[in-house]
């Protein structure tokens, strides 16, 4: 076989952002922030390639994809689907999806005019898999088989309504049955991995399965601007919210990847945007627009989820629920997505996008000693040195304490000081906080859980609509030492 050519477009995360939006990037010192995203920008690279590399592109999406919005929340994703189907994917593969339920992320699935792949998600009742695991694609007289990786954390750390019917596994035991099977009975000529289970599980999945020649990353939002290699296998992953894709070029010669150029594409406006593209999405969110565009307050500072150990953005959202039901201490999910609001004024589609889950908040009381259990099991959860046992998200963001920790001590030994109110925590003192959601503060802590009658978003407008006060900042609540 003479040399071939294979190009990879992808996607990932894009947490239901259609139209462009602030993106953060880091500067000297600080964070600067300019305009990305939108499918129409998108839609327009995905025709510039698939022009310049007529037969030669696949596009894949690595999930996270339909959830993360007002516009995808209120349609369960539906909404989306036409638009999805514009860009011509050749595969996805789920996580976020499973906020509306099995059932729903089905009818999802459905509604696509290419295939949810999953090699790990079953169905409870069967122990059958609930979507097919691979599909093979022809591009460029090449045979391509494309293997989907959920991620694994719905069943562990997300509300149970998520994953009723259902349980996930880590794939990796599957995965090296499904490359064989490919090679051997589907006789393709490259097996391309889609994984939702983040970077440093894929690198530590690249390492322990041979046979992958690509692997397509999502989940942490990683933006990597040259391929990670481990071992012969390229690993790329191409940021959030649509902000960016990413290509990798292939030469392939007789089934071995001879050359990989990469570049991860920055959705900004030096893209034009698809007219036509623009149109479908505007027609989207336009009943909705009203509703959206109403202003609840100002912001004197930018707010982002761009930090690991807290975010302004979590800080204020945190002051709301706190002041919502009148308690010093608040927490709340380390979640990643969420686009930055600059200073100016804030509207309700920024509070939807700050929380499109839109939790219920509770109060809790916790021991001293629970207090640190749950955040010793979290820091585990997000920096254990074992990739698999990560299970997503950052660090959970808590209000009125402080916390300082060594990253590189073993589980359950990371925490040096913790302080409420400036004084150490008491083993046996109770700690009334609030918390929000399923999330906040796990079912095993605490004790007289209460739910007040202001929800998130409500507790959201509240606080803006006081005045100008409200500004973002990081207050040195988690701190690595």
């Amino acid at each position: 076989m003479a040399e071939r050519k294979l190009t990879i477009l992808q996607i990932n995360d894009l947490h239901g952002y259609l139209e462009p939006h602030p993106e953060a990037f880091r500067g000297r010192g600080k964070f600067n922030y300019r305009t990305c995203g939108g499918l129409a920008r998108i839609f327009s690279i995905f025709n510039r390639v698939r022009a310049e590399r007529p037969g030669e592109v696949l596009a894949l999406d690595n999930g996270d994809t339909f959830h993360g919005t007002f516009v995808a929340g209120q349609s369960q994703g539906e909404s989306m689907l036409p638009l999805m189907n514009a860009l011509e994917f050749d595969a996805m593969t789920l996580h976020w999806e499973f906020a509306y339920g099995p059932t729903q992320v089905r009818k999802l699935a459905a509604g696509l005019i290419y295939p949810a792949l999953a090699i790990n998600i079953y169905d409870k009742a069967s122990n059958r898999l609930m979507f097919d695991p691979s599909c093979v694609i022809e591009r460029g007289g090449l045979r391509i088989g494309i293997i989907g990786i959920a991620s694994n954390i719905v069943d562990k750390s997300m509300p149970p309504s998520y994953s009723e019917g259902v349980y996930f596994t880590l794939g990796n035991t599957e995965l090296p049955a499904h490359i064989e099977r490919l090679r051997s009975g589907e006789k393709v000529d490259l097996v391309v991995v889609l994984s939702h289970l983040g970077f440093a599980q894929d690198a530590k999945l690249a390492a322990e399965v041979s046979g992958i020649d690509a692997l397509i990353s999502g989940h942490t939002h990683n933006r990597l601007y040259r391929p990670v290699w481990v071992g012969s296998t390229p690993i790329i992953q191409s940021g959030c919210h649509g902000s960016f894709v990413g290509r990798l070029d292939l030469t392939v010669d007789c089934g071995k990847v001879v050359d990989a150029r990469h570049e991860l594409i920055c959705v900004d406006e030096h893209v034009e945007p698809d007219a036509e593209m623009a149109k479908r999405v505007k027609e989207t969110i336009a009943p909705h627009r009203a509703f959206l565009d109403q202003v609840v307050g100002k912001v004197q500072s930018p707010l982002d989820r761009a930090t690991s150990l807290e975010a302004s953005m979590d800080n204020v959202l945190l002051d709301a629920i706190a002041v919502a039901a009148d308690t010093r201490l608040a927490f709340s999910n380390g979640w990643r997505y969420g686009a930055p609001i600059l200073p100016g004024e804030v509207t309700m589609e920024h509070l939807w996008n700050i929380v499109p889950t839109h939790p219920s908040i509770s109060t809790v009381e916790l021991s001293g000693d629970e207090l640190r259990a749950m955040l010793e099991a979290n820091l585990e959860r997000t920096y254990s040195p074992d990739p698999y046992c990560q299970m997503g998200g950052f660090v959970k963001r808590c209000r009125g304490l402080n916390l300082y920790f060594k990253m590189e001590n073993p589980k359950g030994h990371r925490i040096e000081d913790l302080l409420v109110d400036g004084a150490p925590v008491q083993p046996g003192r109770i700690y009334r906080a609030a918390m929000l959601g399923e999330q906040g503060v796990p079912m095993k802590y605490g004790s007289n859980r209460r739910s007040i009658e202001i929800d998130a978003i409500d507790s959201l407008q509240q606080l803006f609509s006081r005045g100008s006060q409200v500004r973002g900042s990081r207050r040195g609540s988690v701190v690595a030492v």
